[in-house]
C-alpha cells in the first residue's frame, strides 16, 4: 500500500501532491490494478490532513480513470500507466543512485539536484531552446 507524505515548502498543492505520488507510484510499478489506496481515514491519521483534500486527491485520481470508488469498499486503482520492464527499472535506479553520489560530491544539494533535472528534461522537450 503507498504511504502518503506531504511536503509543505513545495509550493505544490497537498492533494495535488497525493495525485502525483498516486501516479508516480502506476508509473514505477508500485501500484497495479486491483490494488487498494489508503482510506481516507487512514490518509488523515497518517499525515494530519483534511479530509476534504484526500477526497479532492481521490476525486481527480477518478476522473482521470486511474481509480474507483467502491461504496463500503474503499478506492481501488483501476487503470495502470505504461510501466517500463521491472528490472530495466531496478538497473536506472542503481545507475540514478550512482549519479547523485556524483551530484552530492560535486557540491548538489537536493535543490540543485531537481533544479538541473528540470532544465536538463526542458532542453530535451525543446532542444531549440
Amino acid at each position: 500500500m503507498i504511504e502518503f507524505y506531504v511536503e509543505q515548502r513545495t509550493g505544490v498543492s497537498p492533494y495535488m501532491q497525493l495525485v502525483q505520488q498516486v501516479k508516480r507510484a502506476l508509473r514505477l510499478g508500485l501500484l497495479q490494478p486491483g490494488d487498494q489506496l489508503p482510506t481516507v481515514r487512514e490518509v488523515v491519521s497518517r499525515i494530519t490532513i483534511n479530509p476534504n483534500t484526500v477526497f479532492k486527491a481521490y476525486r481527480e485520481l477518478e476522473r482521470d480513470g486511474l481509480v474507483e470508488s467502491r461504496p463500503g469498499l474503499g478506492t481501488f486503482v483501476r487503470a495502470s500507466v505504461r510501466v517500463p520492464d521491472i528490472a530495466n527499472l531496478e538497473k536506472l535506479r542503481e545507475t540514478l543512485s550512482q549519479w547523485l553520489e556524483q551530484a552530492y560530491q560535486a557540491g548538489l544539494d537536493d535543490d540543485g539536484i531537481a533544479d538541473l533535472l528540470a532544465d536538463t528534461l526542458q532542453k530535451r522537450k525543446s532542444p531549440t531552446a
